[in-house]
């Protein structure tokens, strides 16, 4: 097991950073902190912005089952599909054991896991790319760009992207949102938002056609280094799906909270 305090500040980094994402999308989204299950859901077609999370420390098997069961009927109440992220390590050890199947009795399956990073490493020195040129996103032709990149970085149709980011004030005012360009052209991207005391990375994509190329690190140290330099902040977090999980540790992140998605079965 990790630090416990580590695995709480990754929860609770997600719940405040979400809720500004989410209730920037729409003012009237479902934001409530219920008994064990934060609900930050935006019901967009953009599924990150549909979330819920356990809260609870040291959920035992019952305990886990209820909230399991009043999670996932939370989601089945809306229109639009999105995810429960669970921390492993706020169950307790018996629980965790049966962790996916007490997730498949709710009507939920494992979608993918993720990993919580932190690390008290910042200012980073300015990043340098020679393929790439970064450009901070302040203009709804940036955000669309964006948002597409994230849209065909995890397979979403790009609709469905757009609809989470298009006319966002928050990602083009507060979010040291940054596009990296290769020729002109965005093909990688990232944003870092300042969250209680930290700066929160969020929305690290790169077009697939141009993957392993240190687009995404690059990019990444692009938006730590302005928001630092904006903040003064010193402590960084983020989320990493499998996919980002070797690259943040480059930067000065290190692992300490594994994660689960779930999702509800068809």
């Amino acid at each position: 097991m990790h630090d416990l305090a580590d695995s709480i500040e990754s929860m609770e980094q997600l719940s405040v950073a979400w809720r500004a994402m989410v209730l920037d999308r729409d003012p009237d989204a479902d934001v409530r902190d219920l008994p064990g299950i934060a609900v930050r859901w935006a019901d967009c077609r953009f599924a990150f912005w549909n979330c819920l999370t356990l809260t609870e420390v040291g959920v035992g098997p019952d305990l886990l089952r209820q909230r399991l069961d009043e999670a996932a009927g939370i989601m089945r109440s809306k229109e639009h599909p999105g995810f429960l992220w669970v921390f492993d390590d706020l169950v307790r050890d018996d629980a965790r054991a049966g962790l996916d199947a007490a997730a498949g009795q709710a009507g939920l399956e494992h979608a993918f896991p993720g990993t919580g990073m932190a690390g008290d490493f910042l200012p980073v020195p300015e990043p340098v790319h020679p393929e790439l040129d970064f450009v901070r996103v302040t203009t709804d032709a940036h955000l669309l760009a964006f948002a597409d990149i994230n849209a065909r970085a995890y397979g979403f149709p790009v609709e469905d992207g757009r609809d989470g980011l298009a006319g966002s004030a928050l990602w083009r005012d507060r979010v040291h949102a940054y596009l990296g360009l290769r020729d002109g052209v965005p093909v990688t991207c990232a944003g870092a938002v300042e969250a209680e005391g930290r700066l929160f990375v969020a929305l690290v994509a790169t077009d697939p056609a141009w993957e392993r190329r240190g687009y995404g690190e690059a990019v990444t140290r692009k938006a730590l280094h302005e928001g630092a330099r904006a903040t003064g902040l010193t402590r960084a977090t983020l989320h990493a799906t499998a996919a980002g999980a070797p690259v943040y540790p480059r930067i000065g992140f290190e692992p300490n909270s594994p994660m689960r998605f779930y999702a509800l079965k068809d």
